[in-house]
């Protein structure tokens, strides 16, 4: 009886393996060849997950967020009854990937944005991230009362982008050593309350503790 094959893990496998190497040279370093020997895997079984490198790449991309997007989830999960504000808290220092255990995840993220500077697939994907990202930020801000007096939710959508974008430029700013985690979950929690207290007059309690 032929031997059954979980295709779908398969590719995971694959994506990790392909996350490990981007790790440790970059997305240029990354072959098939390579990619097949870190998984255990022979190199059609690679090809037949994936029928170029780009396809792999932007599976791998996928991968990463959904991994990112499980541990929000997971944290909301947690504690079910929290507000709007302290869910977006918990959401943003997630995906700001701050702690030491993410600075491996964080260098492959960044390693995959500039690969999609040039190319158009990667940045398809990357733009679709975001934008999910953003629609969630957008509905946690508007709950908490941000555009209360705003009825077409403008201000809600234009907080999201900034705290979408304040994500991102602190997780470079830690993995280049031009801020320690501390200092950047400083400038997040002042940002996140400054944007509570316009809101809702007060500052969530979730944030009063960083990098938990």
């Amino acid at each position: 009886m032929p031997k059954q094959v979980d295709h779908a893990g398969r590719r995971r496998l694959i994506a990790e393996a392909v996350c490990h190497l981007a790790d440790e040279r970059g997305l240029e370093g990354v072959t098939l060849r390579d990619v097949a020997a870190r998984a255990q895997v022979s190199m059609g079984a690679v090809q037949r997950c994936f029928r170029t490198k780009e396809e792999m790449l932007v599976f791998a991309l996928g991968h990463i967020g959904e991994q990112v997007m499980e541990r929000v989830q997971a944290r909301l999960v947690r504690s079910p009854a929290q507000s709007a504000g302290t869910a977006l808290g918990h959401a943003v220092t997630e995906i700001s990937l701050l702690r030491e255990e993410h600075r491996a995840e964080a260098r492959v993220w960044l390693a995959f944005v500039a690969q999609a500077a040039v190319s158009e697939v990667l940045a398809g994907t990357l733009k679709a991230n975001y934008a999910t990202l953003q629609e969630a930020f957008t509905r946690l801000i508007a709950e908490a009362g941000e555009d209360a007096d705003d009825a077409g939710g403008r201000g809600a959508e234009r907080e999201a982008r900034t705290l979408l974008a304040l994500a991102d430029g602190l997780t470079t700013h830690v993995l280049i050593g031009h801020l320690t985690p501390e200092e950047a979950y400083e400038v997040l929690h002042a940002h996140l309350a400054d944007l509570w207290q316009r809101s809702a007059g007060s500052t969530p309690r979730a944030l009063e503790r960083p990098l938990r």
